[in-house]
């Protein structure tokens, strides 16, 4: 029986992935579901128990170190081994640099403790237990982690952070035989946007992304699993961020041009 981590699984694309493992393997595995929300998190655990799989849901928020290696301490104990790491908890953010006053800049550092190191800490906690199982680590980045998006300065800072850190883990950690599989969802019809930090701090309450072509989250974590069964080195999931990822290498100026125009068009209308 295969054991599981997912952080940030109350919701969005985390609870879409627990609950397609558990309709795909049953009692093959274990699942430890992992969030701040312990109702929405028992709901998910419900609905992939139905399944037939194990479950443990530990009440974890990925800014506290302290709680990121409990939350591997009690996997362990409670199922005596560790094959897969989710990276998903995250935070998004949306606000342009000069909109953000002196006194509020805290917050980019919350954002990087949440979308970094609550990663880092996971995953150096899970480490000895991976390496025994010759499991496998999923980051859940953003193509903004490969591109930088206008507004998104903190939020890409915290997704480029991600990608350079998990690209060497994966070197460092190909001779012991552990997987890292980094994934580059674009705009996924999840509440993560709404959610996130405005220039204050504070709970945005909209979007600020175009979302009439957003992925749905059932695609979304296919594509993450799917990445995972085949320990892929990346999951890059729209042809727009395929294609956007070689434009930039070729075109730069091009990239930042079409990234603005779209800034300027969803969040600054009155601008010419």
């Amino acid at each position: 029986m295969k054991t599981i981590v997912i952080t940030g699984a109350s919701d969005g694309i985390g609870a879409e992935a627990a609950r397609q493992l558990a309709r795909r393997h049953g009692k093959e595995v274990a699942l430890v579901l992992a969030a701040r929300g312990p109702a929405k998190l028992n709901e998910v655990a419900l609905q992939c128990a139905a399944h037939g799989c194990d479950t443990l849901v530990v009440r974890t928020d990925v800014s506290d170190e302290a709680a990121c290696r409990h939350l591997i301490d009690a996997t362990v104990a409670r199922f005596g081994r560790l094959d897969v790491l989710i990276n998903n908890a995250g935070m998004s953010a949306h606000a342009l640099f000069e909109e953000v006053d002196a006194n509020d800049l805290h917050w980019y550092e919350d954002l990087m403790r949440i979308n970094l190191w609550g990663s880092v800490w996971c995953t150096h906690a899970a480490l000895p237990h991976l390496r025994a199982s010759r499991g496998s680590i999923v980051a859940v980045s953003s193509l903004a982690g490969l591109v930088g998006v206008p507004g998104r300065t903190a939020y890409s800072a915290s997704k480029f952070a991600m990608t350079g850190f998990f690209e060497a883990l994966r070197a460092e950690l190909r001779p012991a035989g552990v997987s890292v599989t980094t994934a580059y969802p674009g705009v996924v019809d999840t509440e993560i946007r709404r959610r996130g930090f405005n220039a204050h701090g504070e709970a945005a309450g909209r979007s600020g992304l175009k979302e009439d072509q957003a992925m749905p989250v059932q695609e979304c974590a296919r594509l993450i699993l799917l990445g995972l069964e085949r320990r892929q080195r990346e999951v890059v999931m729209t042809r727009k961020g395929r294609l956007g990822r070689w434009l930039k290498l070729l075109a730069p100026g091009l990239v930042e041009t079409l990234a603005l125009r779209a800034l300027q068009d969803d969040a600054h209308p009155e601008r010419p």
